[in-house]
């Protein structure tokens, strides 16, 4: 499948440019066509793909149990769906090479990706370096393609907060390495507070993606939009709440009607 350079570096510098505005990107998680054109209908200037929602979509199980061939193809059809830039959350690469995970990605019409330092075929964490040295591969293959794919480096240190003897220092660490490495975003999730948010939001000068539910706010702590811009967070995502608030509402709407 041949890739449309000029089309994808355009949305690539949108995406990127809406991470650098004086208030947080919010990218809506889809996870099929019908969601990404809600999300877009609703004036979103971009969205984003979450694996977990993406996975239920597809009957299968977060932790890539779907292959990468299934969730690239289930992508390509929401990239095709809508004009708006999209980010997908490859979980930690698939066991895949860099250069063939950024040709297949750029493949599928996608200009952002989001990386996590959890490698499900192991069960466990890359290190540090390695997950950095990861990214690094990812931004150099996209340099090579010609276009900026959108990297989004996710730690998962406070999901294994158990191993760490100074878990805030750890993910600090992550994060000025994968800074280094070239990230575009960084995303330390599961984070227990707002204190451990304003640490790392002044650890770091690349932009900060946190997760939101879209009906109680930004995990932690329930922050509003107007709370992140204060602290300085640039990236609002919704992984799998944005999928579990419509269900909650759609069984509101169905068992009013079970008899």
């Amino acid at each position: 499948m041949s890739i449309d350079t000029a089309v994808l570096s355009a949305k690539a510098k949108t995406l990127l440019e809406l991470h650098h505005s004086h208030t947080p990107v919010v990218l809506p998680t889809a996870w099929d066509a019908w969601s990404a054109k809600l999300i877009e209908s609703a004036g979103y200037s971009a969205l984003t793909v979450g694996s977990h929602p993406l996975a239920d979509s597809l009957g299968a199980a977060d932790g890539e149990v779907m292959t990468l061939s299934q969730a690239l193809k289930a992508i390509a059809r929401i990239t095709a769906a809508v004009d708006i830039p999209v980010s997908a959350d490859l979980e930690s690469g698939y066991d895949t090479e860099a250069a063939e995970l950024v040709e297949r990605t750029l493949e599928a019409g996608v200009v952002g990706i989001n990386i996590e330092d959890t490698v499900h075929s192991r069960g466990s964490m890359r290190s540090p370096q390695e997950h950095a040295d990861y990214i690094a591969a990812i931004r150099a293959a996209a340099e090579d393609a010609g276009v900026h794919l959108v990297i989004n480096a996710r730690t998962d240190v406070y999901k294994h907060v158990e191993d760490f003897a100074d878990p805030l220092a750890e993910t600090i660490h992550r994060l000025n390495l994968l800074e280094a490495a070239g990230a575009d975003s960084l995303y330390p999730v599961g984070l227990p507070s707002t204190e451990v948010l304003t640490s790392i939001l002044e650890a770091v000068s690349t932009p900060v993606n946190v997760t939101a539910h879209p009906q109680h706010g930004a995990i932690p702590d329930q922050l509003s939009l107007d709370e992140l811009t204060g602290l300085g967070v640039s990236r609002v995502s919704f992984g799998p709440l944005l999928q579990a608030a419509l269900s909650e509402q759609a069984n509101t709407l169905l068992n009013a009607w079970k008899r």
